[in-house]
């Protein structure tokens, strides 16, 4: 089974476990097309962007950015993730460029694409998932892949997924039932 299938059918199996509405909100806050305030770095975003890539690159489907993911990962870092937390993780951004630059002497966003792998490889195969880099590393996976199988595209392109079967209207009618008061006469 290639890589791309196995998450095909993993994102088909969890789609619906994974869209909390917060995943939809944060979708509607990257459609505005406004970025954080306090968000990535234009450096950080391309690491983000460069590395969504690597993990789920344009095939005969969307790539990660094709869809969006660096924008839906600034705000989830950005606007949901406590001021330690979003300390941490972007101190991790930096060690993993910092790792790619001791692997392959550019920051991963320049490394070449054979090079890219390498680095995911050496990250993909530490013991310690727990320390940095690997901890980003592997919380920026989670969130690139998360964002991706929750992105319209994927969801409606890919996955095929309705996520609301059928036609909603709002205001069809009712129909009126007749109500009695205590004192009516049966007829």
């Amino acid at each position: 089974m290639q890589r791309r299938e196995l998450l095909r059918v993993f994102g088909a199996a969890t789609t619906l476990a994974l869209i909390p509405r917060d995943a939809f909100a944060v979708w509607e806050r990257v459609a505005t097309g406004v970025r954080p305030a306090s968000g990535l770095t234009d450096a950080q975003l391309a690491l983000v962007r460069v590395l969504g890539d690597t993990i789920l690159p344009r095939t005969d489907t969307a790539s990660a950015s094709d869809v969006g993911v660096p924008a839906f990962v600034d705000i989830i870092v950005s606007e949901n993730y406590s001021d330690a937390d979003r300390d941490a993780f972007l101190a991790g951004l930096d060690a993993i460029d910092a790792r790619a630059r001791s692997l392959g002497n550019a920051t991963f966003a320049d490394l070449a694409p054979e090079m890219r792998g390498t680095v995911i490889e050496a990250f993909e195969g530490d013991a310690d998932r727990r320390a940095e880099p690997a901890r980003t590393y592997w919380r920026l996976k989670g969130l690139i892949v998360h964002g991706y199988f929750t992105s319209e595209p994927v969801m409606k392109n890919v996955l095929k997924v309705q996520v609301m079967p059928g036609k909603f209207d709002g205001a069809a009618p009712m129909p009126v039932k007749e109500t009695r008061t205590p004192g009516d006469a049966h007829a």
